[in-house]
């Protein structure tokens, strides 16, 4: 017997790299909305559309009993989950899983408020739904520090603190949530410690054979007193996961 197919948007990136073939491991065809051609591969099928331009999505979301949505960008995220949401209602699916980040009803980011709004959109949609809030993943931290280290002086905006947390572990406690019962807004889900920037850039730096001096900064308006106060942090509660940064600097840069 076939099991229903799960579709997935954002399949092709970070997240939906990890995901994808944990639930081709757990018996489920995959489809993945994505705005370029793909060919097929074993129990992958790829459907061309996009999200922000409304073209695809009908033919996506067609006998798919699942959705997973992982797709997102720097704007139009609130945008594209309403046009998800409504050819999913219209489908009946049966379960609409999200990924949305800490800090969504908190910190006062034009990007974050477009995540608050899908989340809305999501929990408003008809469709049974889970969404999961995450920290920042390695990765983005990663390519923070990166750029920032291109500058002869490292900034390190005061009162900042991060939880990076490993993407390949937020991809298996989404592929649970996927196989499992809606269960509306689940507990966050943070790496296993609390970092400022200039504790991410000293390991980062040391590896690379890098020298900077740090130079102490100041997040500017509501922003910045929302990021001191750790809007964008979840210390209690919170699923944690393992791996640490150190790990992943490891292996990521040897």
């Amino acid at each position: 017997m076939t099991s229903p197919t799960i579709l997935i948007t954002g399949g092709t990136g970070t997240l939906g790299g990890h995901v994808v073939p944990l639930l081709r491991a757990s018996g489920h065809d995959v489809r993945i909305l994505t705005r370029h051609p793909r060919p097929d591969t074993d129990g992958v099928e790829y459907v061309t559309g996009d999200l922000l331009r409304n073209q695809g999505v009908e033919a996506a979301v067609d006998g798919a009993a699942t959705v997973l949505h992982l797709a997102g960008g720097p704007k139009g995220d609130d945008e594209a989950t309403r046009t998800l949401t409504r050819a999913a209602s219209r489908a009946g699916v049966r379960h609409l899983v999200y990924i949305s980040v800490i800090g969504a009803d908190r910190v006062p980011l034009a990007w974050m408020r477009t995540k608050l709004e899908s989340e809305r959109s999501v929990a408003d949609s008809g469709i049974p739904w889970t969404t999961l809030r995450a920290a920042q993943f390695h990765d983005l931290a990663l390519t923070m520090v990166e750029k920032m280290a291109r500058m002869p002086v490292f900034p390190v905006p005061g009162g900042l603190r991060l939880q990076p947390v490993d993407s390949r572990e937020v991809a298996a406690r989404l592929t649970e949530l996927t196989l499992g019962a809606p269960s509306g807004l689940v507990p966050d889900m943070t790496g296993p410690h609390l970092y400022d920037l200039a504790a991410l850039a000293r390991p980062y730096l040391r590896r690379s054979g890098r020298r900077r001096p740090m130079l102490p900064v100041r997040i500017p308006g509501k922003a910045g007193r929302a990021y001191r106060a750790g809007a964008n942090l979840t210390l209690e509660g919170a699923e944690v996961g393992k791996r640490t940064w150190e790990e992943f600097l490891a292996e990521r840069l040897g």
